[in-house]
């Protein structure tokens, strides 16, 4: 009878401990989608009325929320089902982070007219 026992108590280790391992690893894969909360950062607040700070961050708050709703949910079903389209869509994404880049940088560099950039800040 004590055999019984330590031998269900080992399983009940095995198993607290594979979950706790397989936890591990999905922290480390959803890490990448959760850290867009820190897409707000103090540059992008500065300036702004103290009144008018926590509308922004709820704003970004509640779509950050509004896309870990579709993301996470979608990167779980993709990996399960289609766990080959995981390779092609991230590099789809690199390419498009590249061409932003790309473009951020030639609009810097080639267009030297800011009176846009100035009447947006005039409407701040």
């Amino acid at each position: 009878m004590a055999t019984s026992l330590l031998a269900l108590i080992d399983d009940i280790a095995t198993v607290l401990d594979d979950v706790s391992l397989m936890t591990k690893v999905a922290a480390k894969k959803t890490a990448g989608v959760l850290g867009d909360d820190l897409a707000l950062n103090a540059q992008q607040v500065t300036g702004v009325n103290a009144d008018r700070e926590l509308p922004v961050v709820w704003a970004v708050a509640k779509g950050s929320f509004r896309n870990k709703a579709i993301l996470v949910p979608a990167a779980l079903l993709i990996s399960a089902f289609l766990p080959w389209a995981i390779t092609p869509l991230l590099m789809l994404g690199g390419a498009f982070l590249c061409y932003e880049g790309f473009e951020k940088l030639a609009h810097r560099f080639l267009h030297n007219d800011d009176s846009d950039h100035a009447e947006t800040v005039k409407a701040l």
